[in-house]
C-alpha cells in the first residue's frame, strides 16, 4: 500500500500533505491494513484508501488517527448526511459546559521554533470568545504535541474527542517534513487544524477532497462515526477553510467567516 515512493500533495492534516507535490525517499516494508480493517474504516465513514498502520491503530485521510477500539465501537448519532461542501463535526464533542480550558503542551525535544506557532494557533481560537479556551503549558496537558515516528508518512496527525467529552490527547508532527524552522503562520495553521480534529471537526472537503488535494472526485459517503453538517455553514466549495484536507507549502489559513460560524455554533 505505502511500500512505494511517497508523494506529498497538498497537506492540511488528516493528510496534511503538500500541494507542491514533493517526492520523499523510498518507503518500504510497511505493514498493510487487512481487508477486514479497511471494511471497518469504510463503515465508519472514512476513506479506506492509503490507510497507514501505525502503533496503536491507523492513520486515515492523511492525518486522522483511529485506534483499534474505534473500529469496533458503536456510534449512535442523528442528522448524518452524505457530504456536500459544508463544515462537519464528529458525533463526540468536547464537553465545554459553561466554559472549559484546554491545555496544550509542546514536547521539549521538538525545535524551539515550534512554540511561537503553537502560541499563534492558540491565539486564533481564543480570539473567537468560545466556551472553550486554550493555554500552553509545559506538562500534564489536555493535548500533548509530540514528534511522530521517523518513518511517519504524514505531516501531522490527531484523533477525535472521547465519548466522555474530552479532547483527543495527542498530536504527532513529522519534523522531517516540517523542518526545524518552519514558516510560523503555515505551521500555526497546521497545528490549529489538528487541534480542530481533537475538538471534533472533520474536513470541510469531506464530500470531495479533490478541490484541496487534487486528483479525482472522491466522496467518502455516509458515516456512522459522525460527519454531521454544522448549521449555517455553506453548501458551496469553501477553498479557504482551515479544516480542508490539504494545504499548500507555506500557505496560511486563519479562520474564515464560515469557520468562525462553525466554531461559534459548536462552542
Amino acid at each position: 500500500m505505502f511500500a512505494k515512493r511517497l508523494l506529498l500533495c497538498a497537506a492540511i492534516l488528516a493528510t496534511f500533505g503538500f500541494s507542491s507535490c514533493q517526492q520523499d525517499e523510498e518507503i518500504s516494508n510497511k505493514e498493510e491494513a487487512s481487508q477486514e480493517v479497511l471494511t471497518q474504516i469504510k463503515a465508519l465513514g472514512f476513506s479506506n484508501q492509503n490507510v497507514m498502520k501505525v502503533e496503536g491503530g491507523y492513520i486515515v485521510e492523511g492525518d486522522i488517527f483511529l485506534t483499534d477500539g474505534d473500529l469496533t465501537s458503536a456510534h449512535n448519532t442523528k442528522a448524518l448526511r452524505v457530504g456536500e461542501s459544508e463544515q462537519y463535526r464528529t458525533t463526540n464533542l468536547v464537553n465545554a459546559g459553561t466554559g472549559r480550558e484546554i491545555t496544550i503542551s509542546m514536547d521539549a525535544s521538538l525545535p524551539a521554533s515550534y512554540v511561537p506557532a503553537l502560541d499563534e494557533a492558540i491565539a486564533r481560537f481564543n480570539a473567537e470568545n468560545l466556551t472553550i479556551t486554550m493555554r500552553r503549558v509545559s506538562s500534564n496537558a489536555s493535548i500533548a504535541i509530540v514528534a511522530a515516528p521517523k518513518s511517519a508518512q504524514y505531516l501531522a496527525s490527531a484523533g477525535f474527542p472521547t465519548a466522555a467529552g474530552d479532547p483527543h490527547n495527542l498530536i504527532k508532527v513529522a519534523t522531517r517534513y516540517i523542518g526545524n524552522n518552519p514558516n510560523q503562520a503555515w505551521f500555526a495553521t497546521i497545528l490549529a487544524h489538528e487541534v480542530g480534529h481533537c475538538i471534533g471537526f472533520r474536513h470541510t472537503d469531506y464530500m470531495d477532497r479533490s478541490y484541496s488535494c487534487g486528483g479525482s472526485y472522491t466522496n467518502e459517503g455516509a458515516s456512522t462515526v459522525g460527519a454531521i453538517h454544522i448549521p449555517g455553514t455553506p453548501t458551496m466549495q469553501d477553498p479557504n477553510s482551515w479544516m480542508l484536507a490539504c494545504i499548500g507549502s507555506g500557505q496560511n489559513r486563519p479562520f474564515n467567516a464560515n469557520d468562525k460560524t462553525a466554531l461559534s455554533y459548536l462552542y
